[in-house]
């Protein structure tokens, strides 16, 4: 397996921080997206290098295991736990068997990994039987408008060339992550998948305020239907409805709307409330007429 130098892929050092790990993959996914370079086999080469080199980097667990153990870090707990349990048996033997005690080169690892997953042309074997190992896991993010999520959002993935069909469910929260098993890398000696997950972002493209279930939205009234009363027409996320309007409405009057807010994630037919928050606006350019009517009812008051 040729060794990836997942910083270089980056253009970064091995020092970058993970802001830097963030701003420097957003910046090459854009430029090699196949999207934007249609039909073109290098940047679609580079585009799955960067996206790999993200999902390790990305994550502080996987990236301390890369830089410990670079192109075999997928295996690197497992290697610790072989040579725990060597040690454990040259304890009770009294005997080194080979072990020097003093760690392990870079080609010592190597070897080690060659031999357990079929690199060198053997496999590992523990107690007469072929030992299997679990696939890396994948993580990604999908961006979606809060709006795709009133209603169940299906959705077909490419991850690695994969083509994985997915239902974001209606509800689901801005920084949610949903697992998707068997979507991660391939086992070793046949070994399961691994998982793969996805973390939601929402962009609020309306004009309401989610928080959790609810809805909230300021509604303007002119001072007229304020102080009268009547009614008004709004909309709710997904239909209209009519307000009635009481007369002397205060400024900051907040209505409740049962049932009118956001579905409840993985309740099917359950929503959240919405919640209306009045806000009086005061009128402009008033004619010398209307100055004296106000005047007038000023002085009645």
């Amino acid at each position: 397996m040729d060794f990836i130098d997942y910083y270089k892929s980056l253009g970064l050092a091995k020092t970058a921080s993970p802001e830097e790990i963030k701003k420097a993959y957003r910046k090459l996914a854009r430029k090699y997206h196949p999207d934007v370079n249609p039909n073109d086999k290098e940047s679609e080469r580079k585009f799955k290098e960067i996206n790999e080199a993200n999902e390790v980097l990305s994550n502080p667990e996987n990236r301390a295991k890369y830089d410990k153990y670079g192109k075999d870090w997928k295996h690197g707990e497992e290697y610790e736990q072989q040579q725990k349990q060597r040690r454990s048996t040259q304890g009770q033997s009294g005997r080194q068997q080979g072990y020097s005690g003093q760690g392990f080169s870079e080609s010592d690892f190597s070897e080690y990994f060659e031999s357990m997953f079929g690199g060198g042309g053997s496999s590992f074997r523990q107690g007469g039987r072929s030992v299997k190992y679990k696939g890396q896991d994948l993580n990604a993010e999908l961006h979606l408008n809060l709006r795709d999520v009133y209603e169940d959002f299906p959705q077909v993935l490419d991850v690695g060339g994969n083509k994985i069909r997915v239902t974001i469910g209606a509800g689901i929260e801005n920084g949610q992550t949903i697992k998707i098993s068997g979507k991660g890398s391939p086992g070793a000696n046949g070994g399961p998948n691994g998982d793969l997950y996805i973390k939601i972002q929402l962009k609020n493209d309306t004009d309401f305020h989610r928080m959790g279930n609810n809805l909230h939205k300021n509604i303007e009234l002119d001072l007229y239907t304020a102080i009268l009363g009547g009614d008004l027409l709004t909309d709710t996320f997904d239909s209209k409805v009519k307000l009635k309007i009481a007369p002397e409405t205060q400024n900051n009057t907040k209505v409740k709307l049962k049932g009118k807010g956001f579905p409840v994630y993985k309740k099917k037919g359950e929503y959240g409330d919405l919640i209306l928050t009045y806000s009086i606006k005061l009128p402009k350019n008033l004619t010398e007429k209307e100055k004296e009517l106000f005047k007038e009812l000023k002085a009645l008051r």
